[in-house]
């Protein structure tokens, strides 16, 4: 039966799926459409390929009225960033564009370099993203090897438990207004401590107050049959 022609779906509201790697948001979606028989799911917020953690998709047209307000809310992210390599992307997906010397980091100085990072802050957008330059996206252009000039955006960001594992690696929550690009912030800080770097891990732990522990393992998604899953949908 052609999507189109599928009846509404049994409930409206949303659902929190915990994303494995290596799958797209849009995987996900397409996933749910076939099992929950119904076209109408949006979402609130994508996750990238490589990041794993919460999803939450909007299950029916009154759920996806309210897409908007979902869009908006803060998300939380934990990740570990890699110094010394740089890659196109910003992330271990990338390909390797640049090496550099890690220096000596102390306490302080990673701490410094934070602070100049937190609160109301521009990020610069990675190459590599979705967003749109008349009309056409930017990692379409940069996959084209179309040299961009840096764009920034605005976004309210705050740090927490950020740690340094080693030479090379330094692990962090980050909390992000709608919009932060975590592998954008990992870039930035990078630069601050002298030297670049890409993220090698990022999971989205929470999105407002929706958290990654309550949610459906997408692992077993694609195992999931149809009311099974509707059971999972909460209503708003």
């Amino acid at each position: 039966m052609s999507l189109k022609n599928l009846p509404k779906p049994q409930k409206s509201g949303f659902l929190l799926i915990d994303k494995p790697a290596d799958f797209s948001s849009h995987d996900i979606i397409a996933i749910a459409r076939r099992i929950l028989h119904t076209k109408t799911i949006g979402h609130s917020g994508t996750l990238d390929p490589m990041a794993t953690g919460l999803l939450i998709l909007l299950i029916g047209r009154e759920a996806t009225k309210q897409q908007t307000h979902f869009l908006q809310l803060s998300k939380t992210y934990q990740a570990v960033l890699k110094l010394g390599e740089e890659t196109d992307t910003w992330d271990r997906y990338g390909n390797h564009v640049s090496s550099a010397n890690v220096p000596s980091i102390s306490a302080p100085q990673l701490q410094a370099a934070v602070q100049k990072l937190s609160g109301k802050i521009l990020q610069q957008i990675p190459p590599f993203s979705a967003k749109k330059i008349k009309g056409k996206k930017m990692y379409d252009l940069a996959r084209k090897g179309i040299e961009l000039q840096p764009r920034f955006s605005e976004v309210t960001v705050a740090w927490n438990d950020v740690i340094q594992r080693g030479p090379t690696e330094i692990s962090f929550t980050l909390t992000g207004s709608c919009g932060t690009y975590v592998r954008a912030l990992g870039h930035m800080l990078a630069k601050e401590l002298g030297t670049v770097g890409h993220l090698a891990q990022l999971r989205r732990v929470a999105i407002g107050p929706y958290l990654v522990t309550q949610a459906f393992d997408g692992n077993l998604l694609k195992s999931c049959e149809t009311d099974a899953l509707y059971q999972q949908v909460q209503t708003l």
